[in-house]
């Protein structure tokens, strides 16, 4: 990876361990043709990782996000960050964080923000995923929806990672768990890498 662009995605706001993140930018450089796309961006720090392997690719990642942060990010929770709310509307807005990381990290060709909500989008759409990144919100219904609406554009080949994915309980939610082991039981994926949070898995059929 570029020195100048790992630093700029070590040092991003986000939560994604840095090993973790370049497991992803490892992953998705070994990604057969076709766009990356992921689902929940946050502040960017991922999007830098997997931008980095779309420009040595000459593709494009589509970075999938309300900007309105998940349910943890929420005020009275345990991610909570108050200087992400927009005093204008009282909600918080990570989408100038995402983009001024993009742009700093010199990415703007390669990396597309798509703000919006993520099933609404997957119904719509219709291009095959070389590599789809899942780490939106992790409620249930956020991360299943997730899950079903992207899962079935990866194409045969391709690459589905989970963040957070976590066996014990006592680590963190169940969701990205359950769509790790949906994936998993659906016969149309095999996992070929762990780490830390991280379930790296390959389309086989």
């Amino acid at each position: 990876m570029d020195p100048r662009r790992r630093a700029f995605a070590e040092g991003a706001r986000g939560f994604m361990p840095v090993d973790e993140g370049l497991v992803l930018y490892e992953a998705a450089r070994a990604a057969p043709e076709g766009p990356f796309l992921e689902v929940g961006s946050y502040c960017g720090r991922s999007a830098l990782f997997i931008g980095a392997a779309a420009a040595e690719r000459g593709t494009v990642l589509f970075a999938v996000d309300h900007h309105r942060g998940s349910e943890e990010n929420q005020p009275g929770w345990e991610w909570h960050e108050p200087d992400l709310v927009d005093p204008h509307s009282g909600l918080i807005d990570t989408l100038p964080h995402f983009r001024r990381a993009i742009f700093d990290a010199g990415l703007e060709d390669h990396v597309v923000a798509v703000v919006g909500d993520s099933p609404r989008l997957a119904a719509l759409w219709g291009t095959p995923l070389a590599f789809l990144f899942i780490d939106g919100g992790h409620g249930a219904a956020a991360a299943h929806a997730d899950y079903e609406g992207w899962a079935p554009h990866v194409a045969p080949g391709g690459i589905l990672a989970v963040h957070d994915v976590f066996a014990d309980p006592a680590d963190g939610g169940r969701p990205p768990y359950e769509i790790y082991l949906r994936a998993l039981a659906s016969g149309q994926f095999s996992e070929i890498g762990c780490t830390g949070s991280l379930r790296v898995l390959n389309r086989t059929t």
